[in-house]
């Protein structure tokens, strides 16, 4: 038996995609009250005051606002948690998730 070697050269690129990013966004209505929202986003999406504050009037006066922009799984779970205590306390409160456009490479 002969002891050869074989040398294989593979050319072959992966590309790997980061995961999609998806938009919770918070919608205005009549019957949440301000300071509910600022609590939410608070509690929920981890804002400062300053930005939760910020946050709620983008909302109040532009009809919707993206509060932050996870991973599908963890928008679906801060989206449901959110809505979880909208409900608790009887209010309306409207939170949707969308998902980003896709990026070219």
């Amino acid at each position: 038996m002969s002891n050869q070697q074989f040398s294989v050269k593979d050319n072959s690129r992966v590309r790997i995609r980061p995961p999609r990013k998806y938009d919770v966004v918070f919608h205005n209505d009549d019957f949440t009250t301000m300071d509910f929202v600022i609590q939410v986003l608070k509690d929920v999406f981890l804002k400062s005051e300053i930005d939760a504050f910020s946050l709620m009037m983008d909302v109040h006066k532009s009809g919707k606002a993206i509060v932050g922009s996870y991973s599908y799984d963890i928008a679906m779970s801060k989206r449901d948690k959110a809505m979880a205590l909208a409900s608790a306390e009887g209010f309306p409160l409207k939170i949707t998730v969308e998902e980003q456009p896709e990026l070219p490479f």
